[in-house]
């Protein structure tokens, strides 16, 4: 109690530390355990890290380090797709992402390791590191890394045919198809004409086969061209009594260019004055020789009105399928990621950016993100030929999806992909688009009415311009294509627009703007763009056949245009309730929004801004009473001829038709007021 505790001199056995003396000593340096870092600096040259060496090293053995040889990097094949990061560059050439990153540094590039690169720089930027580079679209490489697993697995099965069916316009291409399918497609179309691209189904023997009927008219050539390159099995529609025309032989060389076989079907057989055999000696000078006169073509001779030899075209159709390498190509993996092309797409108020595509390969499953164009987009619904939905389509299919992000290009390829990485690749495409776009403008600059009046007054070209407005991408492709090609020496057309969808209050705006004309096929104006263009004075063309409008831009260009008939609007009415009445039909319940609806009038329905029917004005009831006309605020009963299929929501738009000025005199006006405006 109270002695020196254990452990030394000292309080609390900690001992005294003597004088000059340190309290522990050091041990001396064993050689093992941890390293030692010290800092070296070799003679001349200093070195701005520490060399680790270990305890007890020479003092010159960092001085005396060999330098490290360059690694030579043995040549290795990439494929660099549009977009590629610079970390899946990286793991394609298996270096270290910090080196591509520092090669970039050195040229100038700021980049992150989740940067985008464009095709050159990636290319170059993989040489540099000795690979050689093959460039590849996103969905080129998916279908390619597709093709090695399924030689791999081996998992191929067959599949319908895909049949386009061709000719010249009114030989009866539609008609046949809907002796086939047993509907009125034609019924719907504006003169009977086919303005879109349609994609039916028809089962034959327990076997499908998918038809793509494409329009005849000579003006659709680059929808038809579309059509073949999707195409398995070309049927060729040569009208009986009318024999091979110019767009029979556009369809033929088509069919050829896609290098497809081609079964001729002779239809119209049923009239007096067909000539079955005068048509077999036309396509045997065009190297379409017949298999009864010992050729290759099948022809099968058919009445689309009286469904004679339907079924051996059917047959022919399988026959062909079932023959040589066409076989070996009618395969494909239902179990891969669906791929295939977009045939139409469109804007549908209420359900959005719609498209009609045909699965070639895979199967589409709601839910699938895929990648189509510069648009991205996720499955919402699935419907089929006959608009029933359905929740996946297999290889050959035809649906119309919804769930797009915008609006894809007519004949665009179609990829399902990861989610992050279609929203990848979509905004770099995106980003390019508008690069592209804000060059284009930079280099033509915007057309001014003062530029428009300088060349007016000064005698030099003159400028038509024009802004599209179409229901379908495809007629937007097909206008914004032929209508350049209506210029002469004196007078240009420009087209400064083309867009999908009904003609808005921005379009005419920029129509005003720009001295322009609006050109609207198959859809209609919105009620303020209507408005606003009466104010402003812009001409709203609508038509709903091509080759009309085509043929009144010519007159208008070439300064022959007689004054022409144009329709005035009298009145807009919505439909609020529909009745059915015995002996007068469908009898539609409206409120009249403006202007006035008048009996005996021509009233045009439109159902979403499309043109569903056009007829007149057979009965106007307020209350009980006949009525002459109805005015705004008003409600009142409609009676359409030949129409009962009036619905809830539609638009009720009565019109008359009178003389108007031709384009050309509605243009000079227009200059003259605006030329007169400014010099006061």
């Amino acid at each position: 109690m109270g002695g020196p505790k254990p452990g030394g001199p000292g309080l609390g056995g900690i001992p005294k530390a003597e004088p000059g003396k340190p309290l522990y000593a050091r041990k001396p340096p064993t050689g093992r355990g941890r390293p030692l870092i010290e800092k070296r600096f070799a003679e001349g040259e200093r070195r701005l890290h520490p060399v680790r060496t270990r305890a007890g090293a020479g003092p010159g053995r960092a001085a005396m380090a060999e330098p490290v040889a360059p690694v030579v990097r043995e040549p290795r094949d990439i494929t660099v797709t549009e977009g590629i990061t610079v970390r899946e560059l990286a793991e394609k050439l298996d270096i270290r992402a910090k080196d591509l990153l520092k090669t970039l540094l050195d040229r100038g590039i700021f980049a992150s390791i989740n940067q985008a690169l464009d095709v050159p720089t990636a290319t170059s930027l993989a040489e540099a590191f000795n690979g050689v580079v093959h460039v590849a679209t996103f969905e080129e490489q998916i279908i390619q890394e597709e093709k090695i697993k399924e030689e791999r697995t081996g998992n191929l099965q067959p599949r319908a045919p895909v049949v386009t069916v061709m000719g010249h316009v009114d030989h009866g291409k539609t008609s046949l198809l809907d002796a086939i399918r047993t509907t009125e497609v034609a019924a719907g179309e504006a003169g009977g004409i086919t303005q879109h691209i349609g994609a039916y189904e028809a089962h034959v023997n327990h076997r499908r086969i998918v038809f793509i009927d494409t329009p005849g008219h000579a003006a659709f050539t680059r929808m038809r061209a579309r059509g073949a390159k999707v195409t398995d099995i070309v049927v060729l529609v040569v009208a009986a009594d009318d024999g091979v025309m110019p767009q029979t032989e556009e369809a033929i060389a088509h069919a050829k260019a896609a290098g497809v076989p081609i079964i001729v079907a002779i239809n119209k057989i049923d009239k007096p004055e067909a000539q079955p055999e005068r048509v077999k000696r036309q396509l045997a000078d065009r190297e379409l020789m017949p298999e009864d006169w010992g050729g290759k073509t099948v022809m099968v001779e058919v009445s689309a009105k009286t469904k004679k030899n339907l079924d051996r075209l059917l047959e022919m159709i399988l026959l062909v399928g079932d023959m040589g390498d066409l076989k070996a190509e009618l395969k494909a993996d239902p179990d891969a990621p669906a791929s295939g092309t977009v045939l139409e797409s469109r804007v549908d108020r209420g359900r959005g950016p719609v498209a009609t595509m045909l699965v070639q390969n895979g199967t589409l499953r709601i839910g699938d993100v895929f990648v189509v164009g510069a648009v991205y987009g996720k499955v919402r619904a699935m419907f089929d030929d006959r608009g029933q939905p359905i929740k996946q389509a297999e290889p050959s299919t035809p649906v119309e999806v919804l769930g797009l992000q915008g609006v894809p290009e007519a004949g665009d390829q179609f990829q399902v992909a990861d989610e992050a990485k279609a929203r990848h690749i979509v905004e770099y495409r995106q980003g390019k688009q508008r690069e592209a776009s804000l060059a284009r403008t930079a280099a033509s600059g915007r057309l001014t009415l003062d530029q428009l009046h300088e060349q007016l007054l000064t005698g030099e070209v003159k400028e038509l311009p024009v802004v599209i407005k179409a229901d379908v991408q495809g007629s937007v492709e097909v206008l914004n294509e032929m209508l350049p090609k209506v210029s002469t020496d004196q007078v240009k057309v420009k087209i400064i627009q083309a867009s999908v969808g009904a003609v808005s209050e921005t379009d005419v705006l920029l129509a005003s703007a720009s001295n322009a004309i609006i050109v609207a096929f198959n859809v209609r104006p919105e009620r303020k763009a209507s408005d606003l263009a009466q104010r402003e004075g812009v001409d709203i063309r609508q038509h709903t056949i091509i080759y009309e409008l085509l043929d009144e831009l010519k007159k208008a260009v070439a300064g022959l245009l007689a004054p022409v008939i144009k329709e005035v609007s009298l009145g807009r009415a919505e439909v609020r309730n529909t009745f059915r009445v015995k002996g007068a039909g469908m009898i539609a319940g409206c409120s009249v929004q403006d202007g006035i609806m008048k009996r005996d009038a021509e009233v045009r329905v439109l159902r979403d801004n499309a043109v569903v029917y056009t007829g007149r004005v057979i009965s106007l009831r307020r209350f009980k009473e006949d009525v002459n006309e109805v005015r705004t605020g008003f409600e009142c009963g409609v009676g359409i001829s030949n129409f009962n299929d009036v619905k809830v929501g539609d638009v009720l738009e009565c019109f008359k038709m009178e003389k108007s000025a031709p384009l050309e005199t509605v243009g000079a006006g227009r200059a003259a007021n605006a030329e007169e405006a400014r010099r006061s």
